[in-house]
């Protein structure tokens, strides 16, 4: 008995240094800020490219425990616009800004893929020019031309927004988001309105938006 005893001391005693080297296996610490992203969106570039209007446009948001999305967003919208029908020219180029949040709708909320829902309020000052040239004086015959040249506008609007993150490579990911437009306020100085307003799109008490964005997660 006394050697099972002695033999069991010394078999502990020669594994106590094994145990002692075995890491603890810890959770990651659950940071309140997570990550902080800049994205672009590619779609204001395609209608640029293929038709009379569209936005330049940026973001960067900040990842608050993978859960909550602050986001800032900005961009310059442009439009350059000839009616077919009554021959009005009709152009305006301006910045337009939006703020808001997304929620992450995935159980998951640390997977690399995000499912989320948001809202977003925006803005925009600007000037627009409309002008028609050669058109018919109904008094005393001939023509002229008709311009006004720097119309101040302003528009205020709300967004609720759904869409999809995923991560490609790296800090490399793309995503997509669809937005319902609701106008909140409208002012112009001479017109009743205007053909397109920056960041909105054509102008109508409501409108629907897309876009394609390819971000980079710091």
């Amino acid at each position: 008995m006394n050697r099972r005893i002695i033999f069991i001391f010394i078999l502990s005693i020669s594994l106590l240094p094994l145990s002692a080297q075995t890491p603890i296996q810890t959770e990651p610490r659950d940071t309140i800020f997570r990550s902080v992203a800049v994205w672009a969106n590619l779609v204001g570039f395609g209608k640029l490219a293929f038709s009379d209007y569209g936005e330049y446009e940026a973001g960067v948001r900040v990842s608050i425990k993978d859960v909550f999305y602050p986001t800032v967003e900005v961009g310059v919208g442009k439009a350059d616009h000839d009616d077919d029908v009554t021959g009005i020219h009709y152009d305006c180029s301006a910045p337009y800004f939006k703020i808001g949040c997304d929620y992450n709708m995935l159980k998951n909320k640390h997977d690399d893929c995000k499912v989320f829902a948001g809202i977003r309020y925006a803005f925009t000052s600007f000037k627009a020019n409309i002008s028609r040239p050669g058109l018919i004086d109904p008094a005393w015959g001939g023509t002229c031309d008709y311009k006004i040249d720097g119309t101040k506008c302003t528009q205020h609007w709300a967004e609720v927004v759904g869409g999809l993150d995923a991560k490609v490579w790296g800090p490399l990911h793309l995503g997509w988001t669809v937005r319902y437009l609701q106008r909140l306020a409208f002012s112009v100085d001479e017109i009743g309105n205007v053909w397109y307003v920056p960041g909105f799109g054509k102008s109508d008490t409501t409108g629907w938006n897309a876009t394609f964005n390819i971000t980079l997660q710091l």
